[in-house]
């Protein structure tokens, strides 16, 4: 008897299952992440957090690149900063400048990635009423992009008020991120038609940034 050929079409294999699987899960905490956002637009940045650590933990677990990591960990700071958790915030921040300090930016990105994490300093503490130390944290974010081409308006602005004698208070610095495009999470970058509802029973899940990343 003649062995039968397999008809058309891919052969599904160890390797082509894992690549599939993988995938599943990435979409999956992309779209938890992107219901995260939902709720932070609607002011809901309580339930916001839980959908971003619950993506952080997913991404974690399974390795995936660590863009996903950062992005979803802006996003959890974000979300503090417009909770008012300025505490957190500024504890995130100094753990990120004591890994630069001991790892210095090798590329521009991460010269960026610094100096933005001086700046979210600088805005915290602005909003916090510590205005000296706004200005320093500012002026530290701008020596981190000298000579490299780049600028963070948002900063350049920032701290030109202040050095002006400026009345800066939080409403206006809030209006200033707006219209400099501070956040990440806004209504132009949001697709609600991506978002993934958790199950009532995962929303207490994990709410811990894990990794050990910076």
């Amino acid at each position: 008897m003649r062995r039968r050929e397999p008809s058309g079409g891919a052969v599904s294999t160890p390797g082509t299952r894992a690549a599939d699987a993988t995938q599943t899960d990435t979409k999956l905490h992309m779209g938890i992440a992107e219901q995260g956002k939902v709720y932070a637009l609607r002011g809901r940045h309580d339930v916001a957090l839980v959908y971003y650590r619950h993506a952080i933990h997913m991404t974690v677990q399974a390795r995936d690149p660590e863009i996903f990591f950062r992005h979803y960990l802006e996003c959890v700071m974000e979300s503090l900063e417009q909770m008012g958790s300025y505490a957190e915030v500024l504890a995130y921040c100094a753990k990120a400048i004591e890994f630069y300090d001991q790892n210095p930016p090798p590329h521009p990105l991460a010269q960026r990635d610094l100096a933005h994490i001086h700046e979210r300093r600088g805005v915290v503490l602005l909003k916090s009423g510590e205005k000296d130390e706004a200005v320093k944290a500012f002026e530290r974010g701008a020596a981190v992009l000298q000579g490299s081409g780049q600028t963070l308006p948002l900063l350049q602005t920032l701290l030109r008020w202040l050095k002006s004698g400026l009345h800066v208070d939080a409403n206006r610095v809030l209006a200033e991120q707006r219209r400099n495009h501070y956040f990440s999470v806004r209504s132009d970058t949001v697709d609600a038609g991506r978002a993934i509802q958790l199950p009532d029973e995962q929303l207490h899940g994990p709410q811990t940034i894990e990794g050990g990343r910076a």
